[in-house]
């Protein structure tokens, strides 16, 4: 049990309005502007990949700068409808069967990292098949970038104090405005530190300094796999959704159970890019 020193003791949690400006009765969302930021400079990122035709097999990239400019309304419609949706279909909806209008409300509830993977991913194959794209390079193109915008929802995420991290008595715990009085893991800043950050430089590297760009989906199976290996090892410092609760025992959670497919996916893609490039040498 923690004493009341150790609830003295605990790191104050940096309270920060979560509108981050308002322009008359507009107000902007710190975690609107999380999403705002994470696609721009994906994209930015990615044009820059473009640009450098000694990165991609045959130095032929396979698509033009002004192609991936017209891909980001896509995207990003895919990334906000998607991760809306999954987030109803895997966490909440129970609720939403019961008041549907409860869908449009996303301040109840928010959006789903696998349901945005989804909605992004069946983007992507219609881009890819209209513009006559080597779908497995668009699918790394996104990926190399991807992680981007996982750091900045993450970071978003604390701000607003939510999706925090179970009980703890580490020293950088903290109270949480909505999590009670006790100590917990600050989640989601290692989530944005592991599948943000962390992955968005090992991508980065593979890509610009290890030739993986010449491989279809090589850049892909990384990212896939280690998404899901990093986001399975956070949640055993996650606190679970509350309607969901624990899946089994006092660890397994929905998360874990969504994310063990994309580890596998993402080890299958692997092996099937190495097969494809011993094949086409």
């Amino acid at each position: 049990m923690l004493s009341v020193l150790d609830l003295v003791a605990v790191v104050s949690f940096p309270a920060i309005d979560p509108i981050a400006f308002s322009i008359g009765p507009l107000a902007v969302h710190w975690y609107g502007l999380a999403y705002v930021a994470g696609i721009l400079l994906g994209w930015l990122v990615a044009r820059d990949l473009l640009r450098r035709p000694v990165l991609w097999k045959n130095a032929t990239p396979p698509a033009t700068v002004e192609q991936i400019d017209d891909f980001i309304l896509w995207v990003a419609i895919g990334i906000v409808a998607g991760g809306r949706i999954g987030y109803i279909l895997f966490y909440d909806f129970a609720a939403v069967a019961a008041n549907p209008i409860r869908a449009i409300e996303v301040w109840n509830g928010g959006m789903s990292f696998h349901g945005g993977f989804l909605g992004a991913t069946l983007a992507m194959i219609y881009f890819a098949r209209k513009h006559g794209i080597v779908l497995w390079s668009l699918f790394d193109i996104v990926a190399s970038v991807a992680p981007l915008g996982i750091f900045f929802g993450r970071i978003a995420n604390f701000i607003n104090g939510e999706l925090w991290g179970r009980p703890s008595d580490v020293p950088w715990a903290m109270a949480f405005p909505t999590g009670g009085p006790f100590p917990r893991h600050p989640s989601q800043l290692y989530e944005a530190a592991l599948e943000g950050l962390v992955l968005f430089l090992l991508l980065q590297l593979l890509a610009r300094a290890f030739g993986a760009l010449r491989h279809p989906g090589r850049i892909t199976g990384v990212f896939v796999a280690l998404y899901g290996a990093a986001r399975i090892f956070v949640e055993f410092f996650r606190e679970p959704d509350p309607q969901i609760g624990y899946l089994a025992g006092n660890w397994l959670t929905m998360g874990m159970v969504l994310s063990l497919p994309m580890v596998l996916i993402g080890l299958w893609v692997l092996a099937w890019s190495a097969r494809t490039s011993r094949t086409t040498v």
